[in-house]
């Protein structure tokens, strides 16, 4: 009956490890200890059965805790056995993210933090991590600087759960706490207060010799020719800055796809006169109904999904490693985004099945976690084909470079209004975009690639053709 008993107790035991060994991967709050039950093995002297019974599952357990990666395990260890210090370990960041470079420290030591406050930015190759506080307590260390390169479950700071909160304190009060350097400045302020002597005289002619004041004292001290020659030849300093991962990461992927893709770059104009009319007649409507305003980027979303569709070898992608062309039945638009650390794709998720106004939410919401250094590594992974507008920023013409591992993308440009010759013959003034396809010649051939751009031209000269799907 006993052996039973403990058997059913160490199995719900260790699927209950189980259990909280996967919350362990994906959650950085949980902490787990198989001390008691370490206690309960030793004390046990007699080696009945139930004592291996007990060892067998303490072994079992043992072993799902070595068996998994380190990093991505020890999230959070305590370094007391009162749980009152931790180590605040560098969190998991993503299947392809290892490590990542310190960027700000928002907290010191000294500070008090409260649960949920940033403690330290990290940079990765995609975005920018946040890492809070799980609890509240006092910054006992901080460890690396910043500029500093970090594995994902190395220890980044130890804090004080113990510790009380400062009566009357804010975090910003106990960070700026020890601050001897006011009786200093204090000190040279009346030094400074003071006129310097006035310097001997000047051999350059001057006109009397009154008591100099104060201003004119200071003026002579200052190196006078060098400055004025120095500002004849011109300024020639220079500013080295060292590039972030972002950065380095976009240089290595573009180069990689120059070094691979036989890219080739094809070009159409389309007129834009019938989509802004649409625009011009619906946008109150439009936004009043559905709370976003109505852009063009919905309707290139629109008019490409359909094309892709049409050419599946557009949508396509070479998988290197098998040798083998892989055709995706959905359409994962990535939009270009320009944001403070550099240019981010974020992708619309089966682009092809959302509405006009699902488009625009979405890039909105984009644009705006984008701002803000919000987007999430999910919402940039992944993506069958993109759309870049150098539009915005005036551009006139261009030829956009392949994100890879995908095979082509769709450059937009500036809208101009320039002189056509119409159907009738007579010339009128329109509004023209040029568009430009850059293509992977490996996959697709100049056939496909002419008839995609040409579809999306059309689709774009008269929006009905979209609603009516041809």
């Amino acid at each position: 009956m006993l052996r039973r008993g403990v058997q059913s107790t160490s199995q719900g035991l260790q699927g209950s490890i189980n259990a909280a060994t996967k919350m362990a991967v994906g959650h950085t709050r949980n902490t787990f200890k198989s001390v008691p039950l370490v206690r309960l093995l030793h004390a046990s002297s007699s080696p009945s059965s139930t004592h291996l019974l007990l060892r067998s599952t303490v072994n079992r357990i043992q072993h799902t805790f070595t068996q998994r990666d380190p990093f991505q395990f020890a999230v959070r260890a305590f370094s007391t056995p009162d749980g009152s210090n931790f180590l605040l370990n560098v969190p998991s960041m993503g299947d392809s993210i290892t490590e990542g470079t310190i960027v700000n420290w928002q907290k010191r030591e000294g500070d008090w933090v409260n649960a949920d406050d940033v403690i330290v930015v990290l940079e990765t190759d995609k975005v920018s991590v946040d890492v809070r506080a799980p609890r509240a307590g006092i910054v006992k260390e901080v460890i690396g600087a910043e500029g500093d390169t970090v594995g994902v479950g190395s220890p980044l700071a130890k804090i004080d759960t113990s510790a009380a909160k400062p009566e009357g304190a804010s975090p910003e009060a106990v960070a700026s706490a020890p601050a001897p350097p006011p009786p200093k400045a204090a000190a040279e302020a009346p030094a400074s207060a003071t006129p310097p002597p006035p310097p001997p005289p000047n051999p350059a002619p001057t006109a009397a010799k009154p008591t100099p004041s104060p201003a004119a004292a200071v003026k002579p001290s200052s190196p006078a020719p060098a400055t004025a020659a120095s500002a004849a030849a011109g300024s020639r300093t220079e500013t080295r800055v060292k590039m972030n991962r972002m950065r380095l990461r976009i240089a290595e992927r573009l180069k990689s796809a120059q070094n691979t893709a036989a890219m080739l770059t094809t070009f159409q104009e389309v007129d834009m006169g019938n989509l802004m009319e649409m625009r011009a007649a619906y946008k109150e409507e439009f936004e009043k109904t559905h709370g976003v305003k109505l852009g063009f980027m919905s309707a290139f979303v629109k008019a490409s999904t359909a094309a892709l569709l049409e050419l599946p070898a557009v949508n396509a992608f070479i998988d290197e490693g098998t040798k083998e062309i892989v055709y995706r039945n959905y359409c994962d638009v990535s939009v270009a985004v320009a944001s403070p650390a550099g240019l981010v794709v974020p992708v619309l998720r089966n682009a092809e099945s959302m509405s006009f106004a699902g488009v625009e939410k979405q890039i909105a919401l984009y644009g705006k976690k984008a701002k803000e250094g919000q987007l999430a590594l999910e919402d940039m992974a992944g993506g069958t084909f993109t759309i870049s507008n150098g539009g915005v920023f005036g551009s006139l013409f261009g030829t956009p470079i392949i994100n890879p591992p995908q095979s082509a993308i769709l450059g937009m440009h500036a809208t101009k209004m320039r002189a056509v010759v119409g159907r009738d013959g007579q010339v009128m003034a329109r509004p023209m975009m040029y568009l430009a396809l850059t293509y992977d010649h490996r996959l697709i051939d100049g056939r496909e690639a002419v008839t995609f751009l040409k579809s999306v031209a059309a689709k774009i000269e008269d929006p009905r053709r979209m609603v009516l799907e041809l």
